[in-house]
């Protein structure tokens, strides 16, 4: 059977729709996808939840007494040689440059998505949403 037989089958399948392959199969692929969306968007906070720091260039993640304390730890714990050590080092400043990266796209990302929303929304739902979100940043007593 060739290709087009096999795709003409699919597409024109009188089988019940819970029974047809590529129903099923963009059912799931609706589903994951929804499953994965609403997954980005807890763990990103979109809707306003706290984070450590809203603004990236306030971060301070790896500060350099950290680094150092941090470094000198594993040189000696792990009994490491002075490359090693500066290797490690290197690349925990990549990984730590990598993370403030992703943390920068998360809050423009965040920022992108709340702009939409706002956008849909009328000036009464806009002051709920907004209400909304100062009660997920306000911290709990």
């Amino acid at each position: 059977m060739s290709i087009t037989t096999s795709l003409n089958h699919a597409i024109h399948d009188s089988r019940p729709s819970w029974h047809n392959p590529r129903i099923l199969t963009t059912l799931l692929l609706v589903f994951l996808g929804g499953v994965s969306t609403g997954a980005i968007v807890v763990r990103m906070g979109l809707f306003g939840l706290p984070r450590a720091s809203a603004n990236p260039t306030n971060m301070t993640v790896w500060k350099e007494s950290d680094r150092t304390l941090y470094v000198e730890n594993l040189r000696r714990e792990l009994e490491l040689t002075p490359d090693q050590a500066k290797e490690i080092e290197a690349a925990l400043d990549d990984l730590v440059m990598f993370y403030q990266n992703l943390q920068t796209q998360m809050d423009d990302l965040r920022a992108q998505g709340k702009s939409r929303i706002l956008r849909v929304l009328t000036e009464e739902q806009r002051k709920k949403f907004e209400h909304r979100l100062d009660k997920f940043r306000t911290p709990p007593r």
